[in-house]
């Protein structure tokens, strides 16, 4: 799920451009594949549901997002389901083979009610034998110690001028959360467009205590794109789960 930060249009069309080359999205795509039908939770610009059409899928593709910017873009496809709202204002039951969620979506569920209204839901829509596949960045790795200094490729803007994103701290990490803003500069622009956001990192033994709440088990975890086994060291809790 890409923040709501591209809720707006014109940087919502930039989104694909800032990040190219998604190692989520190839880990992903072969689940999504031998899916008969998928929920994309957090979907942005519908990439991910549109190679998989491209790439012959002919079940039922769903792509759901709170931003109207990205499913702007997303919409371009008509052959896929695309849902404007959030788990806690969509509703399934058992319709999905496949929960998935790219970008480090999960960890937009900041308090415990939406993380455990959040997984409700999923559990909710999950078919007898389907899985839920996302990824969460391992606190212990604190990720956000590089964020300052992180380059992002700049992409064009709808007039042709570069757009330029920086990120920047404004609180580091509390136990459970991060809070930073989104910096977008472009020459054809009076002045730059700033957006806040926080995010959640719950470790290990906190993730799989939720997921068994919800009623969900934990069938695979690694800790990198490579498949690599999770380790403290690792930069992902990339998790695949099953109904329990």
């Amino acid at each position: 799920m890409a923040d709501l930060i591209f809720a707006d249009a014109e940087l919502a069309a930039l989104y694909d451009g800032m990040n190219p080359g998604r190692d989520d999205v190839d880990f992903y795509m072969p689940m999504v594949m031998a899916a008969g039908s998928v929920l994309d939770v957090g979907c942005g610009t519908g990439a991910m549901l549109h190679d998989a059409r491209k790439a012959g899928h002919r079940g039922r593709l769903c792509g759901l997002d709170p931003a109207p910017g990205m499913l702007a873009q997303a919409r371009r496809r008509t052959d896929i389901e695309w849902v404007l709202g959030d788990l806690s204002s969509a509703s399934w039951t058992a319709e999905f083979d496949l929960v998935v969620m790219t970008g480090h979506a999960f960890q937009v569920f900041i308090e415990d009610e939406e993380l455990r209204g959040a997984l409700a839901a999923i559990r909710t829509a999950l078919s007898e034998h389907g899985r839920f596949a996302f990824e969460t960045r391992n606190p212990l790795v604190r990720a956000w110690e590089t964020w300052d200094s992180e380059e992002r490729p700049a992409a064009d803007g709808p007039d042709g001028a570069k757009v330029r994103m920086s990120r920047q701290v404004t609180a580091t990490f509390d136990g459970r959360v991060v809070s930073f803003t989104h910096t977008f500069r472009s020459e054809a622009w009076e002045a730059p467009r700033v957006s806040h956001s926080t995010l959640r990192f719950l470790g290990k033994a906190e993730l799989e205590a939720a997921l068994a709440e919800a009623g969900l088990a934990v069938e695979a975890q690694f800790g990198d794109w490579d498949r690599s086994p999770l380790a403290d060291t690792s930069p992902e809790i990339i998790t695949i789960a099953r109904p329990a």
